[in-house]
């Protein structure tokens, strides 16, 4: 996972200008974004946005689930849309529905699932996967996310490492927020999900992320709806989000990211 520098960051805005100077316009961009680019968006919006001219509209959700806010309901319900942003699979399959174009499909980082305790709490050894696996058994209650990592720990890792029924009375799916939040709250006391949204929380640590050998990296895409109402604009957006400037932003809010342009 890359760490932004002072340098760095002190010149993304320039670089940014660059980037957008010759499309400024004012438009409005619906965009529909997985919980993953919480901590990222706090930055890369404002930053496109005052570059741009245009607004971005975020609504919020899991690449997963059958909650009223995860984004496979937001879609099939119709909820207005420009651009997605979410796990790679799953907008695979709106393309292949016809809904997102399949030529503006990029992938603009790898997420990894990590562990977060509350602030000030003591940090189990990750270290390892006997040293994970004991942190898990260890633990009063462990939360998990209705998104893609939370799919993962629910139906293949805790199976995996043997332990799905000696943990299952203590595995809770946190739905409707970020895991952090509930581990923040003193809800749960080990909190698994992606490291971007556990870090993106106030009063959690992250303590580390999973083991190699049963690390699960999401790719982070993202694509232009068929019916975009302004497509130069969401276009320019999507530009933006795979360039080198944004690419500093997303590895600061610990995610692997993927510049394929300058």
């Amino acid at each position: 996972m890359r760490v932004i520098t002072t340098t760095a960051a002190a010149t993304i805005g320039i670089a940014l200008l660059s980037l957008l100077m010759d499309t400024a316009r004012a438009g409005e961009i619906q965009a529909i974004v997985s919980g993953a680019l919480t901590g990222a968006f706090r930055e890369l919006t404002p930053e496109y946005e005052r570059a741009s001219g245009d607004k971005v509209v975020i609504a919020w959700g899991p690449s997963s689930g059958t909650t009223r806010d995860a984004i496979p309901v937001r879609i099939a319900n119709g909820e207005p849309v420009d651009v997605l942003i979410m796990v790679g699979p799953a907008l695979d399959g709106l393309i292949t529905q016809g809904k997102f174009r399949p030529e503006s499909r990029v992938e603009i980082a790898k997420s990894r699932i990590g562990l977060g305790v509350r602030s000030g709490a003591s940090k189990p050894d990750v270290g390892s996967v006997d040293a994970f696996k004991h942190a898990l058994l260890q633990a009063k209650s462990i939360g998990y996310s209705e998104g893609a990592s939370g799919v993962y720990i629910s139906t293949e890792l805790l199976k995996k490492l043997g332990i799905a029924d000696e943990v299952a009375s203590k595995a809770k799916k946190i739905t409707g927020e970020l895991v952090g939040e509930a581990v923040a709250r003193g809800e749960v006391e080990i909190g698994l999900q992606q490291i971007s949204e556990l870090i993106a929380v106030n009063g959690v640590d992250f303590v580390g992320p999973l083991p190699e050998e049963i690390q699960k990296a999401s790719p982070i895409v993202v694509a232009i709806s068929a019916t975009a109402k302004d497509p130069k604009a969401a276009r320019s957006f999507v530009s933006f989000l795979s360039s080198a400037p944004a690419a500093l932003l997303l590895a600061k809010s610990g995610l692997d990211a993927v510049a394929t342009s300058k």
